[in-house]
């Protein structure tokens, strides 16, 4: 099968990470995959932003910007119209964005059967954080792009539900949360010599991967240490950057701890696996309502006791008490008392771990499978078309 991937993400961050592994899956399994996006896309490192476009995004007026991105879909568009005449694709998958229908048009005007990944409901997240100029027309792209395609495949049943409030049918919306590459993240990583290998063999290690944000709550959990009695162990080891580092490394000083709380920058995506698995506790301290968030799936393939928050798109993935020990994300000390719990209880953390390892053959949470199921609804497409 020959699949023309659309996508305009620039940045080099979890997003393409996404991209990035759905592609070798597909190519790995035998189909030739076409690419059509930015071509700063494959020139970034990893970790970066999306370079003059983040800086343009913060210095345009908004209505100008926005305005501007829904002119890229005319560039986007003569580049899929060129990619298709060149190469002859079977069907077409794209990752969806705001203010971008250049995929939807393509589909239309060649009848290529069109699989329309959604990872968030861009417009009300944008809205939400960012601020949003030209509401309505934001809305008219999202829902035009989630009404034409054939099959929309958001993350999660939450951000499904979003989807079918558009006025998207239920037989055309499929499920599939991310996954991960059991390549980059073997479970059978020791975790006494990970922490050797980091000089925290002497430590109970509780661990966060990602781009730290204020919301994520991090914070609680350095006030939490600095509680423990002087002969405690408890590390926290955060793998990544983000924008509170700074606040929540000047927190462990003033409260005497900074020997134990490290932060280790951004790391290369080879290398990320080596250091959770020196993690005995696993946090997933918040995340959005709808999302999929790619940690839980390098937590389970590590075989990680995770603590994460008792909310409906993470009971997709885990269960309480089962692969995870779940808090109520209401309340202030809900971390915390899940967090001493698995400290507390070496059996419970034991079989947690056991339980999460197992999660991604038992739910199939490996980009592979995704790949497979992407194969499976193009082909169902073109029998019918």
């Amino acid at each position: 099968m020959k699949i023309l991937y659309h996508h305009r993400t620039r940045s080099k961050d979890g997003q393409y990470v996404h991209i990035e592994e759905m592609i070798n899956a597909l190519r790995a399994q035998g189909h030739e995959v076409v690419i059509v996006a930015p071509p700063s896309a494959e020139t970034e490192d990893f970790g970066s932003d999306a370079g003059l476009v983040a800086k343009l995004k913060r210095h345009l007026p908004g209505w100008f910007y926005e305005l501007m991105e829904l002119g890229y879909s005319l560039v986007a568009y003569r580049r899929l119209v060129a990619a298709v005449k060149r190469h002859k694709p079977d069907c077409l998958y794209e990752r969806y964005n705001l203010f971008l229908p250049a995929g939807i048009w393509l589909a239309r005007k060649y009848k290529l059967p069109m699989l329309l990944e959604i990872n968030a409901p861009i417009m009300e997240e944008r809205a939400r954080y960012d601020g949003l100029s030209l509401t309505r027309l934001a809305r008219w792209s999202q829902a035009y792009a989630w009404r034409n395609a054939d099959v929309v495949l958001p993350v999660t049943r939450v951000l499904g539900d979003m989807v079918s409030a558009y006025g998207v049918d239920a037989k055309r919306i499929e499920v599939i949360p991310n996954g991960i590459n059991l390549e980059r993240f073997d479970g059978d990583l020791d975790t006494a010599a990970a922490k050797r290998a980091l000089g925290l063999e002497n430590y109970l290690v509780l661990g966060f991967t990602g781009f730290v944000r204020d919301w994520h709550g991090l914070d609680k959990v350095i006030a939490m240490i600095a509680a423990d009695p002087p002969e405690s162990r408890r590390h926290l080891l955060v793998v990544g950057d983000g924008p509170v580092r700074a606040a929540l490394e000047q927190q462990a000083r003033e409260l005497g701890i900074e020997q134990r709380v490290r932060f280790t920058g951004v790391i290369g995506r080879d290398e990320v696996a080596r250091y959770v698995a020196a993690f005995d506790i696993a946090l997933q301290p918040a995340v959005v309502a709808y999302a999929s968030p790619l940690k839980l799936f390098e937590y389970l393939a590590l075989g990680k006791a995770i603590v994460g928050p008792d909310q409906p798109n993470i009971r997709e993935i885990l269960k309480e008490d089962h692969n995870a020990v779940l808090f109520d994300p209401g309340q202030p000390d809900g971390l915390a008392r899940a967090v001493e719990r698995l400290c507390l209880d070496a059996e419970l953390r034991g079989k947690v771990a056991r339980n999460a390892r197992a999660a991604i053959g038992e739910q199939q949470l490996t980009w592979q499978a995704n790949a497979r199921r992407v194969v499976r609804l193009f082909e169902g497409l073109m029998r019918r078309a």
